[in-house]
Parts: C-alpha cells; sequence; structure tokens
C-alpha cells in the first residue's frame, strides 16, 4: 500500500517538473534575446552600454554582451544592437549592407540609430567618435525603457550647441573660497568637494543629460590645487571650513571672505596633503573624460586668498610678484592636470582702481603667458581660454591677447552673461546685442553664462520655454553655454526635511530642470512627447500629459513673474522670497514691497506694460503696445490656477519623489497666486494714487489681502517640506514667516485691514475634529467663523496652554502627514511639543495667521504604529484649534 502510494507521489512529481520544464522552454523560445555588441576598451561607449544594460533588466530582457573584435559573427537571425563609431574604422561593407545613409552629415558627438535584418530586429549605432556613440546608446536605453524595444526607430542627431556646460561655484577651502562661500549652500557642500563618489554621481548624471563640460569657478583656487616650484609654500595642506559666526551679507564684489570672524575659527573636514589633492583633482577630470565631460577652471580677479601675503604676494597688479606669481600658477595648472581643457579668467571684480587696458595688460601677462609657457613645454597640447567679457570690452581685449587668439593650439572664446543673473525672465535676452556687435568682426566665438539665481528650492520644469530660450541664442558666434547659479552651490540638497543619508544630489532632486537645459542644449527639438513618457516612466501611477501640462504651468509662473518684476542681478531679485538686498528695495528687510512692484520696470525682452506707464495710459484713455500689469497677473494666476486644480486630485499616498513633486507644484502655484494678485494691488494702488477714487483703494486692499493670504499658502507648503531661512549673501536671509509679516504690512501701511483667506485641508485624508478630542483647560467655541465640524478648541485662560489628545487607528504602519488647522489671536509665534504615544518626537510651530479667522495649518511628518496611535500638542491659548488631518504618505 505505501509502496503504491509513494509511486503515484512520483508520477505526480515527474508530471509537475515536465510541465514546468515545459514552461521555462515556451518562455525561452518566446522571450527576447539580443545581443549587444561594443567597445569594450571604450569607457564613454561602456557607460552606455550600462545603461542599455539596466534597461533591459528593467523590461525583463535577456541579453548577451559582446566585443566589437566579434561583429564578423553576427547572426542575422537574432536581434542584436551594435554600438560603434567612425574612430573604429567600421568596415563600408558592414555600413553598406547594413543600410546606413547620410554618414557624411555627421559631426562630432553625433549619432544615427539605423534598424535593419529580419524583421527589423538589429539595431546600430553609428557615432561620428566614441561621444556619439555614447549618446546614441543613451538614446536606445531610454527610448527602451520608457517604450520597449520595438520603439527604437531610425534617427540621427547631432548636437546643436558644442559646448552644454554646467557653472560650478566650487567651495574648496576656507582660505581659497568661491563667490557663494558665504552661505548655507557652500557651507553645506564643501567636503563633497573632496568626495569622488559625489564627483562620480554628478558626471554620470550629466552625461545622461548630454552635458560635456563642467566649469569649475573660484576666486583663487591655485593654493587648493597645486603646488608652484616657485613658490611651494603657498599650497595648502588639508581642508578647513570657517566655524565661526558669520555675517549676514558680505561684499557683492568678493571682498572681505577673509574677516577675523571666518578665519579664526575653523575645523579641518579632510585630512590631505597637496599632493594628494592634485592626485585627487586629476581622477575626478580623468573620470569626467570617460563621460565626455572636460573641466574648465575660471576665476574671478585678482584675489589672492589663501597666501597670507607670502613671497611679498599682493592683490595689486602693479606689483610684479604677484604678476610672476600668477602667470607661474597659471602654467603649473595646465602642466600639472593633463585633462584639464580650458583656464579662464574674470577681470574686474577685484580691479576698480584701474583702467580696461591695465586690467587686460595684467590679465595677458599672467593668464595669457602662463598658458603659453606650459604650450612651450607641452606643445601638443590643445587648451581653450576662455576669457569672460567683464568690466571691459571685446575690442580691447581681442587686441590685447591677440597672440593667444591665432595660437593654433588655443581655442579663445568669450564669455557673457546672457540674462544677467535671471534665464528665467524671457525667451527673449537684449543684453548681449552690443556684445555681439563688437565680436563678429572678430571671427570668434562666446560661450553664454546662463545664471539660474532664481530657483533653488522646488522642482522645476517648462521644456517650451527652455526650448525657445536655446533657439533665441545667437547661434552663429556661439560655441555654446554653461548654466549654473553665483548664489548657490549645486552639490548634495541640504534644505529637505526628509532628506537621507548620504543626501540626494541637487541635479538628481532637479532632474527635470537640468534634464531641459541638457538635452534641449543637445537637440532643441526634442518633442513634449518625449517628456511626456519620461514623466511616465518615472511616475506610473499619473497621467503623464496632464502632470507634464500642470509642472510646466506652474513652472512658467518664474519668468512671467521675473520678467515683469525685473531686478537684473541675482542681489537684486530673488523670486522665492521676495527680496532683495534692502538698498535695492527701498525697504530694511529687502523684501519687494507694493511700492516696489509699482516702480520696478519690466524685463526689456518682454512686451510687459510698466505699472507706471499703465497708470498713465489708463488715466489719458490712450493705448500702449504689449501687455498690461492686469493681463500679465491674469495669466500668471491662471497658470496657478491650472497647476492646482491638477495637483489638488492627485492622490498623496504614492511614492515619496511623486507626492514631494506634486507638492512643490502646488508650491511654485501658490507662489504664483501671490505674486498675481500683488501685481494686481500695486496696479489698483497706482491708480488710486494718480485719481484719488476710493473704489481703487478698495480694490487695491482686496487683492492685498489677497495675495497676503496666498504667502502665508505658500510658506506653509513649503515649510512642510524645507527647512527655512536659507542663507545667501547675495540678498542675505530668505524668511519666507518674517517676509509673510512684511506681505501683511502692505496692506496695514495702505490704509486697509487684514482679511485673508483661508487654507482648505488636504484631500484624502482623515480629519479628527479638535472638539471630538480629549482635552483639558479648552473649551469648544464657534465664534469664528470658517471652522470645520462643530467649532474649535480655545482657552478662555489667556495664556495656558491647551493639552489636547486624539486617538487615530492607524490601518498599516508607516509614514504619516499630521496636518494641524488653526487660527491664532495674537500674532506671534507659539511652540508645542508633539508626543506620539507618550513620546515627544519633535515641535509644532503655530506662527502669524495675519488675523484671527484666517484658518490656517501647519504640517509634520511621523511614523505611526499599526492601529491604535495617541497624538498629542500643547500649544498656548492663543491658538485657536480647528482639527488634525492624518494623511497616510508612500505605500
Amino acid at each position: 500500500m505505501f509502496l503504491y502510494l509513494d509511486k503515484i507521489n512520483q508520477n505526480q512529481n515527474m508530471k509537475t517538473l515536465m510541465l514546468l520544464l515545459c514552461t521555462l522552454l515556451f518562455n525561452s523560445a518566446n522571450a527576447i534575446n539580443i545581443e549587444l555588441y561594443s567597445d569594450k576598451k571604450s569607457d564613454r561607449v561602456q557607460f552606455a552600454v550600462s545603461e542599455i544594460e539596466r534597461a533591459f533588466k528593467e523590461k525583463g530582457i535577456e541579453y548577451t554582451i559582446h566585443s566589437i573584435s566579434e561583429l564578423n559573427k553576427i547572426r542575422s537571425d537574432r536581434p542584436k544592437i551594435v554600438l560603434t563609431c567612425l574612430e573604429d574604422n567600421v568596415p563600408s561593407s558592414i555600413i553598406k549592407e547594413a543600410g546606413i545613409r547620410n554618414i557624411e552629415e555627421l559631426i562630432e558627438e553625433g549619432f544615427i540609430i539605423h534598424k535593419t535584418g529580419k524583421g527589423l530586429k538589429t539595431i546600430y549605432v553609428l557615432g561620428y567618435d566614441e561621444a556619439g556613440t555614447m549618446y546614441g546608446g543613451l538614446e536606445v536605453a531610454e527610448i527602451i525603457k520608457i517604450q520597449g524595444f520595438d520603439a527604437v526607430n531610425d534617427q540621427m542627431q547631432n548636437p546643436y550647441f558644442k559646448v552644454r556646460g554646467v557653472k560650478f561655484n566650487i567651495p574648496l577651502d576656507m582660505r581659497t573660497p568661491t563667490y557663494s562661500e558665504p552661505s548655507d549652500a557652500a557651507q553645506n557642500n564643501m567636503a563633497e568637494m573632496w568626495n569622488f563618489e559625489f564627483w562620480k554621481e554628478f558626471i554620470d548624471n550629466l552625461a545622461r543629460y548630454r552635458y560635456n563640460l563642467i566649469s569649475l569657478w573660484n576666486m583663487h583656487p591655485f593654493p587648493s590645487m597645486v603646488k608652484v616650484p616657485e613658490y611651494p609654500d603657498v599650497a595648502l595642506n588639508d581642508v578647513r571650513k570657517s566655524t565661526g559666526n558669520w555675517k549676514e551679507n558680505y561684499s557683492l564684489n568678493g571682498w572681505g571672505f577673509d574677516a577675523p570672524e571666518i578665519m579664526n575659527s575653523y575645523e579641518v573636514i579632510k585630512e590631505i596633503t597637496i599632493e594628494e589633492k592634485i592626485d585627487f583633482w586629476r581622477k575626478v577630470m580623468a573620470y569626467g573624460k570617460q563621460r565626455n565631460l572636460k573641466f574648465y577652471l575660471i576665476t574671478w580677479n585678482i584675489f589672492v586668498y589663501g597666501v597670507d601675503g607670502k613671497y611679498g604676494i599682493t592683490d595689486k597688479l602693479e606689483n610684479p610678484i604677484t604678476t610672476d606669481y600668477f602667470r607661474k600658477s597659471i602654467k603649473q595648472m595646465v602642466l600639472t592636470y593633463p585633462d584639464l581643457a580650458g583656464i579662464g579668467l574674470t577681470t574686474g571684480e577685484n580691479m576698480y582702481d584701474y583702467s580696461p587696458t591695465q586690467k587686460e595688460e595684467w590679465a595677458y601677462a599672467t593668464y595669457g603667458q602662463g598658458i603659453l609657457d606650459a604650450l612651450t613645454e607641452q606643445p601638443e597640447r590643445k587648451i581653450d581660454f576662455i576669457h569672460r567679457q567683464h568690466q571691459s570690452s571685446a575690442g580691447e581685449i581681442s587686441k590685447i591677447f591677440k597672440e593667444i587668439i591665432n595660437n593654433e593650439n588655443i581655442n579663445f572664446l568669450f564669455s557673457f552673461k546672457y540674462a544677467q543673473a535671471h534665464v528665467y525672465s524671457s525667451v527673449n535676452q537684449v543684453f548681449h546685442q552690443d556684445f555681439v556687435r563688437d565680436i563678429q568682426g572678430e571671427n570668434l566665438k562666446t560661450l553664454w553664462t546662463l545664471r539660474n539665481d532664481d530657483n533653488y528650492y522646488f522642482r522645476w520644469g517648462a521644456p517650451d520655454f527652455v526650448r525657445d530660450f536655446i533657439k533665441n541664442i545667437p547661434y552663429e558666434i556661439s560655441e555654446g553655454f554653461y548654466y549654473g547659479s553665483d548664489q548657490y552651490v549645486w552639490g548634495r540638497e541640504f534644505l529637505s526635511k526628509n532628506r537621507t543619508e548620504p543626501r540626494e544630489l541637487e541635479i538628481v532632486k532637479h532632474w527635470y530642470q537640468w534634464m531641459c537645459w541638457g538635452r534641449l542644449g543637445y537637440n532643441p527639438d526634442m518633442s513634449n512627447e518625449r517628456f511626456v513618457n519620461i514623466i511616465q516612466s518615472r511616475f506610473p501611477s499619473v497621467n503623464a500629459r496632464e502632470m507634464f501640462d500642470a509642472w510646466q504651468t506652474a513652472s512658467m509662473i518664474y519668468p512671467l513673474v521675473t520678467g515683469f518684476h525685473w531686478g537684473a542681478l541675482d542681489f537684486q531679485w530673488y523670486i522665492e522670497s521676495g527680496q532683495s538686498r534692502p538698498f535695492v528695495a527701498y525697504t530694511p528687510s529687502g523684501f519687494h514691497d507694493v511700492n516696489r512692484f509699482i516702480t520696478l520696470p519690466p524685463h526689456k525682452g518682454t512686451r510687459y506694460i510698466s505699472i507706471p506707464d499703465y497708470t498713465k495710459a489708463f488715466i489719458a484713455s490712450s493705448e500702449l503696445e504689449g501687455e498690461t500689469p492686469l493681463q500679465v497677473a491674469g495669466k500668471i494666476i491662471q497658470n496657478a490656477d491650472l497647476a492646482l486644480n491638477w495637483a489638488d486630485k492627485q492622490d498623496v499616498s504614492t511614492s515619496k519623489e511623486l507626492r514631494v513633486t506634486i507638492e512643490d507644484i502646488k508650491t511654485m502655484a501658490y507662489l504664483g497666486k501671490y505674486y498675481g494678485h500683488k501685481i494686481l494691488g500695486a496696479t489698483f494702488l497706482s491708480l488710486f494714487r494718480e485719481t484719488l477714487q476710493r473704489e481703487w483703494q478698495y480694490k487695491a486692499i482686496a487683492e492685498l489681502n489677497t495675495s497676503a493670504g496666498y504667502w502665508r499658502h505658500y510658506t506653509a507648503i513649503g515649510l512642510a517640506n524645507y527647512y527655512n531661512p536659507l542663507w545667501t549673501n547675495r540678498v542675505g536671509y530668505v524668511d519666507w514667516r518674517k517676509n509673510f509679516d512684511w506681505a501683511v504690512f502692505d496692506v496695514i501701511a495702505n490704509g486697509g485691514e487684514t482679511n485673508l483667506p483661508s487654507m482648505q485641508p488636504i484631500k484624502g485624508g482623515s480629519v479628527l475634529e479638535a472638539e471630538n478630542a480629549d482635552f483639558q483647560v479648552s473649551v469648544i467655541n464657534s465664534e469664528v467663523r470658517g471652522f470645520t465640524g462643530q467649532g474649535y478648541l480655545e482657552t478662555k485662560a489667556g495664556d495656558a496652554r491647551h493639552r489636547v489628545k486624539w486617538t487615530f487607528n492607524a490601518p498599516e504602519p508607516g509614514s504619516y502627514i499630521l496636518e494641524f488647522r488653526y487660527t491664532l489671536k495674537r500674532e506671534q509665534i507659539f511652540y508645542s511639543p508633539l508626543e506620539i504615544n507618550g513620546i515627544i518626537t519633535s515641535e509644532i510651530e503655530f506662527w502669524n495667521t495675519g488675523n484671527t479667522g484666517a484658518w490656517v495649518w501647519e504640517r509634520v511628518t511621523v511614523n505611526l504604529e499599526k492601529g491604535e496611535n495617541i497624538i498629542g500638542i500643547m500649544p498656548e491659548g492663543w491658538v485657536l484649534l480647528d482639527h488634525l488631518n492624518i494623511i497616510k504618505t508612500e505605500n
């Protein structure tokens, strides 16, 4: 009996095994098995191969890897991808057999993708060079990832701009500072500048976005990067960071970055010799070369930070020792770093006592002669020489640097600040026109500095704006661009409240923005459909077309506002805080009040009519060409509403990145609501002042109330995700809370009473009313309207503390947002501990609501256990508590 049963079990097991084998054989026969051929010796090509492999794995596609040397063994009946380039001396027979055409149209970094073979299952990626093959391979990898293998189609791409670069202000050491040194961004990233893992990830991502240049900007980098034989004691060992008490503002010209409060207290953040520093930067530059990214080093002058007066070196150009020191330093920089592709300079920042001719003669005697000296020792060396046209004339520079310009081993390039400090202002820039006329007769080209000193906090993305901006750059004299900031360091992100370690790279957080400039700089005809597909691949749960539109309309608030309210330089305007240096704003804080919105004119590249011009025309019943302030404000508000309508419908119980991206879109939209209504208020106030008709004042006060309320919305949602204040040198402390007080003051100072709009609870949460909580001292009231439920909690005992506890039954453990809705009876900050199950986990700030009856919320993210959780707070009695809204976040 037992033997019989055992035999039955064996037969059943055999049938199960046979069925499993048949299934595996069937699946294998029907699975795509792709052969991937490439030059395994090329680091650039292998980077593309690794991206294709990753796409295969995500799609569950089987593949095998082969060397390009096995190309003659290709079987025609198998799907395959062949990565090669003209530099590989591809046999013409293979090109002919594959049917690849128009090869003569390829230029450096260009590629052709061609499908052929049975069922068009063979894909050739033919690059002009290894860089072109890499970009072609990245293109194939992306298409496979977002649409699948069969979606790869024939195409040719050549780079639109030869150079697509990054402007990177690099904080090397407190003794060799960059221009943005006095800032949170620099201080939080100095250690990362000496972290090879940071540079690897940074470079890899730039390569994906099609950048090919990293320009490092520093005021005097030589002591931290080279050892000059004639001045050996200048070289610095270790890396130091100041621990002193910095002031809020330092010179806008880079002076005084060695003040006693900076230099007298420091910590050594890395023990490293100058020889080890040199090895480090050689390694970084070599890695960049493996990803087709070259390095430039660009300086401001004349600064001698870190020298400490050694050898009699000063910052005076008439000092022959200074001239010799700089000349030798430039020579040594070129000789020390074989992969350094360019040296650049700016004259002017610390040369105010000298004429343009004196400045340029010194620049030639130091930077120019230093490069020539290096090329004498390395006659085969090719290098770019970048001269920023700043506080000098192109003609003067061309004349003095004639020997550099005529040297066949030197590629001389101008550099010009194309949009001043704000690329996010207008697609039509006007500041370069005289410069273009100056250099057109010189047969020279320029690199355009594209400054983003607008957007640091929130995830920006408007491909249509970037595409139009790039196409409007004068092409014939352009070598390309580098994109970056002077008020920020794009290192690792440090502002997010829910960050992880190691901190995320800024260009990873802001991937969409950086992708837009890199990819459209390479190919401005890249379609919106591709961007939509990329968004869909990254966020599968959303309608990507709708998200693309909402993201773009919210992001366009930046150029709409800054185009209308134009402060050209970074210290003259920063949109995310609504401020500048005080002397620009004509206010003690630097906040741009309603008066400054009346007086500051629009960008000349827009068709926007200023408020004073509109006021005069309106009163005179005359017509003006262009968009009126009311039309601009209407467009800003419409963009904000479109973005909010989409964002408010989205489920926040999703991935962390999607949730915070949606909230960034909402935050930018609320910022737009603030500015749109402020422009309306400023326009009506201007009409009142000219006509003294009260109806205009009433309209102005209503708009300023609405505007201030939306600044409160903006600040609340911003603070839910990010730390603030942010310290910058260019505009000082960016403090959203303090600027809300100034926004409210706009109402009061112009004869109005505050009546701000309330904030609504986020949708999709579990609202626990305060009156239903377990409370002590408090009483239930309903006199102040606008609450939810049956009323709110207050205490009649003055400054006595509420003791309020809610019980929440969490369906699952994990991350939850706690959203406390309240209004204040006194305009100040009240702090409360937050208890979760009897343990104080953090602190909540209940702060100015503008007026009693303006209901707002503050959020904090916590972890809750599955089942019953006790959530408790204890604010002072001036806080009127409406409810607690609990929202599940990441799945």
